[in-house]
């Protein structure tokens, strides 16, 4: 259950009410792929910073260790000790993104294991069948993405295929949150819209998708090549058409500023890989923008990444010894440049929430757009 708590002009203040736990929204959500943080991050290295949701792959949990075996260890939670909510996204992204590898049709898709080769289906049944397994909190539907850009006849062909598997995925969901043996019979549904760059496609599959009544919606085929001026149109024009008294989350989105832009438009759900790719690269957030600390004018520098932030490297180390690390090749110096940027964006999502309650979001995406440009000088 959603419940609105502020708004300011379209942005959303709300709490998400679920079976393991509150959200608060808006919410960044950790990307941990194959049920782990990339960077050596653990589950209460993620309480610690404040994470609030961690996000799980379908696809790459279903090739190994296999959604049957997470389920006969007790489930997702159970499984990598996490007892807040998780969502699972549904492994349509990750098997479009196969084109070499794939077969669409009505059924489902028809594709190649990129570990072992070895040919898998998935459709929408066999995607909330290994959720469910998984035990996440919220499901995604399964879904086609299609490629940037696409013809207009593609993507109106596209979107209606997603129609027909949304609904089979409702049913199916259903099916399986009523059988005995479910781990998580309380498990939710998040339908996807789609429609590329195609407004009113977008806009007539948001107002069909919203007939549903799901758990909550996504907006999904966005950053995959269009600008970010594109992205932000799209946004304009689609969220009013999906439902208000729900929550809204746009897929595989971004950087700090693309959230606070997005935030600003409605939308009260993201998740990225960049905190934590970034940081393995030794590329690290701050209110001023981003460092690369492998950068020669970090060596003799004994300062925290950020003056003030809370993190465990900046509470404890300087740039100097984590650029050391980084130079070396030591784990350590990925882990902390992890830990910080993950740090980052949970806690702007803090303060992202405050403004609104307080009615000064647009000021404070102002200031915090105008910190980020500090170090591009």
């Amino acid at each position: 259950m959603y419940k609105l708590i502020a708004q300011d002009g379209r942005a959303k203040r709300g709490e998400f009410h679920t079976v393991h736990g509150v959200i608060q929204t808006p919410v960044f959500m950790n990307v941990g792929t194959i049920a782990a943080i990339k960077g050596a991050v653990s589950t209460t290295d993620l309480q610690e910073i404040g994470t609030q949701v961690e996000l799980s792959n379908t696809y790459h949990l279903h090739l190994r260790p296999g959604d049957e075996v997470v389920k006969k260890l007790g489930g997702l939670h159970k499984f990598m000790v996490w007892d807040k909510p998780i969502l699972t996204d549904s492994g349509g992204f990750q098997v479009f993104s196969l084109t070499s590898l794939r077969k669409i049709k009505e059924e489902g898709v028809y594709f190649n294991s990129h570990i072992d080769g070895r040919k898998i289906f998935m459709g929408p049944e066999q995607s909330m069948q290994i959720q469910s397994n998984l035990a996440s909190t919220i499901a995604m539907a399964f879904d086609e993405c299609p490629p940037h850009p696409a013809t207009r006849q593609y993507m109106e062909d596209s979107v209606a295929r997603t129609t027909r598997w949304l609904e089979r995925c409702k049913k199916e969901m259903a099916r399986l949150n009523s059988l005995p043996d479910t781990i998580n019979k309380n498990q939710m549904l998040f339908g996807i819209n789609q429609g590329g760059t195609f407004e009113d496609i977008r806009i007539e599959h948001a107002k069909r998708i919203s007939e549903l009544d799901l758990d909550g919606y996504a907006i999904g085929g966005l950053a995959v090549g269009e600008s970010h001026a594109e992205m932000y149109r799209i946004l304009d024009e689609t969220v009013p058409y999906l439902p208000l008294e729900k929550p809204t989350y746009l897929m595989g989105v971004g950087t700090p500023a693309n959230i606070l832009e997005s935030v600003e438009r409605g939308v009260d759900f993201f998740d990225c890989v960049y905190p934590s790719r970034n940081g393995r690269h030794g590329h690290v957030y701050t209110n001023k923008g981003k460092l690369n600390l492998f950068n020669a004018k970090y060596e003799l520098d004994d300062t925290p990444i950020e003056e003030g932030c809370g993190c465990p490297a900046c509470k404890t180390y300087s740039r100097a010894y984590i650029r050391h690390l980084l130079k070396a090749k030591e784990m350590l110096g990925m882990r902390l440049c992890v830990l910080h940027n993950l740090y980052f964006y949970n806690h702007m999502m803090e303060e992202i929430r405050q403004a609104i309650e307080e009615g000064r979001y647009s000021e404070y995406k102002r200031q915090k757009l105008d910190g980020f440009k500090e170090n591009d000088k």
